[in-house]
């Protein structure tokens, strides 16, 4: 049986989400939490600007989405929501869906349809990945390096496995404070099919495989924690290769003219999207539900890909995705899910991390400790 708290706040979204609330009826300011950095920018770009330019609504920006889970729970425990819309990964959504830190959410009653009248939920699909999760776009997590610390006489790295490979391709990496992605290419390149890598991560024992095989390349890592830190340890030339989300690395490649390649290899997709606090009061959870609607329709995600090379969500999107807003080049190539881009992919198991995310990350900060 669903909460008092839970029926109380579904009703306010209702209403909110049928357009029954005036302006004066909603909040004149909202904080939205979001990755900071050229992925914020593309948010702000299409997405803040013409709601606020719109409704006349002040949007603050909090770049604290990589601890979005734990200050939600904090925020939860002390009853003080201070946060109206949050931006996640698609396994942290399920994580706060799960322990009713967020809204449930109705696609068709609660999101626009397809210009064609495409219901919301036939528009994005497969991608509907839980109850209180929105969709925004398709991302990668992949590694960039730098053109010029190549060594003379070899072939530039184009496989995973070159990240183990220090001997060939000397020099530092950067990776992720995490065990996500690290633990899933330690195995890979332990011998591990790309089919059986979750099931023999369940284990303790292929989990200890992974740190192993991650430990042959601790002393050669600086871990990053914030999504701009790679970008700018290849600026500087502090690292010869690292991973990052690819529209961070279209970043620095194609926007700052930095001598950095993308190495595609195994890049893991991923989902990235909206969820909505629970427990807000009625005129925040109403300005929240109007933002989302207007937000996620087809154009606003359209228009993001004209700043970073993110593919978007929703299957009416991608044919409107065309030139970078500034640059002018085709964007559609630098796009992960191109089929030059997607030779080799890994599919990220965000069920997967939904369940075993706490015990694994114990077992990993327990590890970089040591």
């Amino acid at each position: 049986m669903k909460s008092t708290k839970f029926l109380l706040a579904t009703t306010a979204l209702t209403v909110a989400a049928g357009g029954a609330f005036a302006d004066d009826h909603m909040a004149d300011e909202m904080t939205i939490v979001s990755w900071g950095g050229a992925y914020s920018n593309s948010q702000q770009k299409a997405y803040h600007e013409p709601y606020m330019e719109k409704t006349g609504v002040t949007i603050v920006n909090d770049e604290s989405s990589n601890e979005a889970v734990a200050k939600l729970r904090a925020m939860d425990e002390a009853g003080n929501i201070t946060w109206d819309v949050v931006d996640v990964v698609a396994a942290d959504a399920l994580r706060l869906c799960d322990e009713g830190l967020a809204m449930e959410i109705d696609p068709d009653e609660h999101l626009a349809p397809a210009p064609d009248g495409t219901s919301a939920e036939d528009d994005f699909g497969d991608l509907l990945v839980g109850d209180c999760f929105i969709p925004q776009i398709v991302y990668s997590t992949t590694f960039g390096y730098r053109t010029d610390m190549v060594p003379e006489g070899v072939e530039p790295p184009n496989d995973i496995c070159d990240v183990f490979d220090t001997e060939t391709y000397p020099g530092k990496r950067s990776l992720e404070k995490r065990p996500i992605n690290n633990m899933e290419w330690a195995l890979l390149c332990d011998g591990v099919a790309k089919e059986d890598v979750y099931d023999v991560l369940e284990t303790s024992e292929g989990q200890q495989q992974a740190l192993d095989k991650l430990d042959t390349i601790k002393d050669d890592v600086i871990w990053w924690s914030a999504g701009a830190d790679t970008p700018q340890l290849l600026a500087d030339g502090e690292v010869f290769m690292g991973s990052t989300y690819n529209g961070r690395l279209f970043s620095v490649i194609e926007e700052q003219d930095q001598p950095v390649a993308m190495m595609w290899d195994a890049q893991v997709f991923d989902l990235d999207g909206w969820i909505i606090p629970a427990g807000l009061p009625e005129d925040r959870l109403a300005r929240a539900m109007d933002f989302i609607y207007f937000a996620t329709d087809t154009q606003r995600l359209a228009d993001q890909a004209k700043y970073i090379s993110y593919g978007p969500a929703r299957e009416s999107s991608a044919p409107m995705v065309g030139k970078h807003a500034e640059l002018g080049i085709e964007m559609a190539p630098h796009m992960p899910t191109d089929p030059d881009n997607a030779e080799n992919t890994f599919l990220y198991n965000y069920e997967f991390w939904a369940d075993y995310r706490d015990d694994i990350d114990a077992k990993f900060q327990a590890w970089l400790a040591q």
